[in-house]
């Protein structure tokens, strides 16, 4: 050991000990998806802390010099060796305690979901490059007490630190956080001498006696809420607060000494009670002496989070599906709500342009990939698109309670990919998609591909793909003058007509039977599915909308226009979303339960569109007049504050609130939020109200200064300084806002024509070049199916995710790490659908 013990020496000064804060990677290579558990284990860089599977810690070594890496493996436990270590738990007084049930949706806190790795016993290591020498922990004992100490420390250090994926795991899900309710200190209860049994409870009106709350109030005893699928109750505990206002009701059975579920109907959620015991004991319940009967709807909560992902809850119509294994069919892991994510990923690799972009030079982007790979995109892009393609990871995966040496027939979940660098890196800093909690898909591939824009200024862009223009004509109806106006988009958004049900007369006939169901308390039954034709939508989408409150430049007036929007070009792929999520008429979001018949060839010639017309005349070029005050005009906007806080309470952002008041002239609630619906899908929509004439935003003056570090940032990716200043001025210099507000301002921008210095020499503004458009590929409008993408359950932050992908003429499902043949695509219920364009 006398060698190594030198080699050591000579290289303390490159080991480390783990301090707070430092970025501990050792679950997960920075180039792959190998981990401890891999064949061949994990390298973690003693110096960088970085991970590397065997593949890629040679190219770490020879890039940068490094020589020492902790060198990690695991291996499953046996089931006998978890018997002996349960038995020996059992048998020993001072051994550790039982596992506790998770009574808290949470990870890794107490109460919550446990995320040690038990089932695995595990070892470590020192290796020296190159010659890959091993230093184990006796090894250390007969060297130098210098290096002993130093090596010693750093093994144990990065043994017991929290990796990046653990930290990142606890701090992005603690779903349970129950505040105290604004009515436990001062609650109303009748003293009108009811008793409460210690059981044999049922409601009052249709004699349930599961799923029961009492109202904390006068006492009485009614089911609870119905379920999306039926169960649960017939909702008669809810009508009872409809009907008294009496806030606060016990869910029977769970009442414990620690104590009970107690619902708030006017917070709308889960609550604390300090004054529970005294509430119960007014009824004549003793807590100390309850014992729990039924589920609290924590554990309920649980259950379901725990469910997902099982293959029961959409496999076809409960048919046994073939599991697929190879190139391109590789699973990926849930992390807790991320079926969104990997629904949308797999599709997008399914596209040549991102294949190419990514996967097709991976050597190259990995060569060029900076000293910390986890936080590159390109990078982590490319390491997912290969790990999805490569079909190195797409293997069955061993039973958890099987021995890894025995052979069993193979399982519908694979060894899959878990992509935790690629969502933490995508979701950073955003308010949503750092989170653990469910989302839209939807929103996250725009959100995805807005990344891809950003860091494709130069050389390919594959969202190309998906860009095209959209070219919107109003005509005034006064005037019959026109105005022609393009934009870029990525989505089709598809409206659905529910008036145009071929079964109207069967869905008349169902809400009149739920209506009598409600007021008879009898069983509830299962709604028809609403039958939507495709060609209904597309006519939804094509046909003129009227404007009530258009500002006329031809009659310097309010009056009636007409919005038609055509396809300026059309993308190579298109992507269709059905706007499936909706306000109701109590503006609470809900979800149509529809079936569309959507085709496998799409034809949409006759959506092109056709510009100005022979003999059109176009309305004139004229700003609208500035908002007035009764008295006096003035240049900053004098809003109807009112009005705005309406609009911000039904959940829309600040800024868009805003400007519909603005742009509106302060005529009241009706007409901001008809501005509003017609223009959420602006990509400005969330942006900061600029006037006209004007380079900055409320807050902020043209003379205010700017952080300069903020227009380094922005001019580093590509843009001018005044384009910068632009962003940064209409956004309150909050860089990401800024970033943001750039890339949905491209046209704006380029047409400024400025350099890092100022305006370009290129002689007089007649003599330049009209600034090119924005790239967009164009051809036939004829498509067919390739990909959709499926929700289940009432909200986009709820539910579960999977995608249907057409492959070599088959369909395949993945969901999650369950990759297998389709036998019945669900091609009428998907969400998200993706065509490419047919060559002809």
């Amino acid at each position: 050991m006398t060698e190594v013990s030198e080699i050591l020496m000579s290289i303390l000064s490159t080991i480390r000990v783990p301090r707070p804060g430092d970025r501990v990677h050792k679950d997960e290579c920075a180039f792959s998806f190998a981990s401890p558990e891999s064949d061949g284990g994990l390298y973690v860089c003693m110096n960088s802390f970085l991970g590397f599977g065997g593949k890629y810690v040679e190219r770490h070594h020879t890039k940068t010099g490094q020589r020492a890496y902790l060198h990690i493996t695991r291996t499953r436990k046996t089931q006998e060796q978890k018997t002996a270590e349960n038995e020996d738990d059992n048998n020993s007084g001072s051994g550790d305690p039982p596992k506790k049930k998770p009574t808290r949706l949470a990870i890794g806190i107490e109460g919550g979901f446990d995320v040690e790795q038990e089932q695995y016993d595990e070892e470590v290591k020192v290796v020296l490059f190159p010659d890959r020498q091993e230093v184990t922990s006796d090894d250390l004992a007969s060297m130098p007490d210098v290096v002993r100490e130093r090596v010693s420390l750093s093994m144990a250090g990065l043994q017991a630190a929290d990796s990046v994926s653990h930290t990142l795991q606890v701090q992005q899900w603690d779903g349970e956080v129950r505040q105290e309710s604004k009515h436990a200190a001062e609650l109303k209860q009748l003293d009108n001498g009811v008793k409460i049994p210690p059981c044999g409870w049922k409601c009052e009106v249709c004699d349930l006696q599961e799923n029961l709350w009492m109202n904390l109030t006068d006492g009485k005893v009614f089911c609870g809420r119905r379920y999306f699928d039926g169960s649960g109750g017939n909702n008669h505990a809810l009508l009872h607060y409809q009907q008294t206002g009496y806030p606060l009701a016990v869910k029977l059975g769970t009442i414990t000494p620690d104590g009970a579920d107690v619902y708030s109907y006017d917070e709308d959620d889960m609550v604390l009670d300090f004054k529970l015991p005294e509430h119960l004991s007014h009824f004549g319940i003793d807590m100390m002496t309850m014992e729990k009967t039924e589920r609290t709807m924590t554990e309920l909560e649980i259950a379901v989070n725990q469910r997902v992902g099982e293959w029961e809850v959409i496999q076809e119509s409960g048919t046994t599906l073939r599991p697929l294994w190879g190139p391109g069919l590789t699973g990926m892991k849930n992390l807790g709500n991320s079926c969104y994510l990997n629904s949308v990923m797999q599709v997008l690799f399914t596209i040549p342009d991102f294949q190419t972009k990514y996967v097709s030079i991976i050597d190259k982007i990995f060569n060029e990939a900076p000293s910390d790979p986890t936080q590159d995109f390109k990078t982590q892009v490319a390491k997912l698109g290969y790990g999805l393609l490569s079909g190195e990871y797409s293997k069955p995966a061993p039973d958890p309670g099987d021995d890894p040496n025995s052979s069993t027939e193979p399982r519908g979940d694979q060894v899959g990919i878990a992509p935790r660098m690629f969502k933490a890196l995508v979701g950073r800093g955003h308010p949503e998609f750092s989170t653990n909690r469910q989302q839209d898909a939807q929103e996250f591939l725009l959100h995805f591909i807005n990344m891809v824009e950003r860091n494709c200024r130069s050389g390919m862009n594959p969202s190309e793909a998906f860009r095209f223009l959209v070219e919107e004509k109003i005509v005034c109806q006064q005037s019959q003058k026109a105005k022609y106006t393009q934009r870029v988009d990525y989505i089709v958004q598809l409206p659905v007509p529910m008036d145009q049900a071929t079964n109207m007369e069967e869905l008349q006939e169902a809400e009149r039977r739920r209506e009598e169901v409600e007021s008879s308390g009898a069983p509830p039954f299962a709604a028809p599915r609403a039958q939507i034709p495709f060609a209904a939508c597309l006519a939804a989408l094509s046909e003129p909308e009227t404007l009530t409150d258009f500002w006329s430049s031809a009659v310097q007036a309010k009056t009636t226009a007409t919005k038609t929007t055509r396809f300026a070009s059309f993308p190579d792929h298109l992507v269709i979303q059905i706007k499936k999520f909706t306000f109701g008429l109590d503006w609470v979001p809900k979800k149509l339960d529809v079936s569309i018949n959507v085709p496998d060839k799409l034809d949409l010639s006759a959506l092109l569109a056709m510009g100005q017309q022979p003999g059109e005349e176009l309305l004139p070029e004229v700003a609208p007049p500035p908002l007035m005050t009764p008295d006096v005009e003035v240049k900053a906007p004098v809003l109807d504050d009112s009005t705005v806080s309406q609009l911000c309470e039904m959940g829309f952002p600040l800024e868009a609130c805003r400007k519909a008041v603005y742009y509106t002239g302060n005529t009241g609630i009706d007409a901001a939020m008809n501005w509003v619906m017609g223009h959420m899908e602006d990509p400005d929509f969330s942006a900061p109200l600029v006037l006209a004439g004007s380079s900055s935003a409320p807050g902020t003056t043209p003379t205010e200064s700017l952080p300069e570090e903020h227009l380094a940032t922005i001019v580093s990716m590509g843009f001018s300084r005044d384009q910068a200043t632009r962003a940064l001025r209409a956004t309150n210099n909050v860089l990401e806002r800024a970033v943001d507000w750039i890339f949905s301002h491209l046209d704006d921008l380029e047409s400024m024509d400025v350099s890092e210095g100022g305006r370009s020499e290129g002689g007089s503004e007649a003599s330049r070049e009209p600034p090119p458009g924005p790239r967009v590929r164009d051809g036939t409008g004829k498509y067919e199916l390739f990909a959709f993408i499926s929700h289940m359950g009432t909200s986009t932050m709820c539910g579960h995710y999977v995608c249907h992908i057409k492959k070599d003429q088959q369909w395949v499902i993945f969901n999650d790490q369950k990759v297998c043949a389709s036998e019945k695509p669900p091609k009428d219920l998907g969400y998200l659908y993706f065509y490419r364009r047919v060559v002809e």
